[in-house]
C-alpha cells in the first residue's frame, strides 16, 4: 500500500496509527503542504479535493478521508480490532471519533485558519479561535472516554486513534491539558506503544531536520 501523507497532518496521523496497530506495511509518499504540493495538476488528477491523506490499497483503488481509509483497514483487516464487539460499545468509541474528527479537527484545519486571516481576523483572533473549539471537545471527550487503559479499555481501538493526533494539535497551539485527567492517562500509554510512536509526526519520512 502506498499512503500519500504529510507528517504534520492529524488526519494522515489517524491514518498512520491505524496502519501501525494493525502492523500493515506501507509505502510513505510525502505530500508538502507548505510547498502547495497538494495543489498540483499530478496530485488533483489523484484526490480532486486536493487533500492528505490518501491511501492506494493493495487492488490498485485509491481512497481518500481518513474515515473511510480506517473504515477500510478495519473490514479489510479486522485483526487486531479497532472496535469492539458489541454494539453499543463500538457507538461510543465511534461517538468520540466523530466529535474530534467532524467537531474538533475541521475547525482548526488550515484551509479554515487561511480563511478567518482573508477575512480580516489577526493572528490574536485567530488563537482564540483554535483555543475554544479544542478546548470546547476535549472538555468533552474528557467526560465520555474510561477511567482506566485507554479510551475504552486495556487495548487501543478507534477513539485512541482520533484522540492523539487531535492532543498534537493541541500541543501545537499550546493548549493545556490539565483540566483533562483521563485525556493525559490515555496520551501517557500511547506515548510507550510503539505503533503510535511509529506514527508521531517526529518520526516520518518528510519531518524536517531540526537544526544542530
Amino acid at each position: 500500500m502506498e499512503l500519500y501523507t504529510y507528517y504534520r497532518s492529524t488526519s494522515s496521523y489517524r491514518v498512520r496509527i491505524a496502519l501501525a496497530l494493525k502492523g500493515l506495511d506501507y509505502q510513505s509518499i510525502p505530500v508538502n503542504l507548505l510547498k502547495g504540493e497538494h495543489r498540483q495538476a499530478d496530485f488533483l488528477a489523484l484526490n480532486p479535493q486536493g487533500r492528505v491523506p490518501a491511501l492506494r490499497v493493495e487492488e490498485g483503488d485509491l481512497l481518500v478521508q481518513s474515515p473511510a481509509i480506517i473504515e477500510y483497514l478495519e473490514e479489510r483487516y479486522p485483526q487486531p480490532a479497532l472496535l469492539a464487539t458489541d454494539p453499543l460499545q463500538r457507538a461510543h468509541a465511534r461517538s468520540v471519533a466523530a466529535l474530534i474528527g467532524c467537531d474538533i479537527h475541521p475547525l482548526h484545519n488550515v484551509s479554515v485558519l487561511n480563511q478567518l486571516r482573508q477575512l480580516g481576523h489577526d493572528e490574536n483572533q485567530v488563537t482564540q479561535w483554535i483555543g475554544h473549539w479544542i478546548s470546547q471537545g476535549l472538555a468533552a471527550v474528557e467526560q465520555l472516554i474510561g477511567d482506566s487503559g485507554y479510551c475504552f479499555g486495556d487495548a487501543p481501538g478507534l477513539a485512541d486513534v482520533y484522540l492523539i493526533p487531535q492532543l498534537y494539535a493541541a500541543e501545537r497551539f499550546n493548549i493545556s491539558l490539565e483540566a483533562y485527567p483521563r485525556i493525559r492517562r490515555v496520551a501517557a500509554l500511547a506515548g510507550q506503544h510503539p505503533a503510535f510512536v511509529r506514527a508521531h509526526p517526529a518520526n516520518q519520512p518528510d519531518t524536517p531536520v531540526a537544526p544542530a
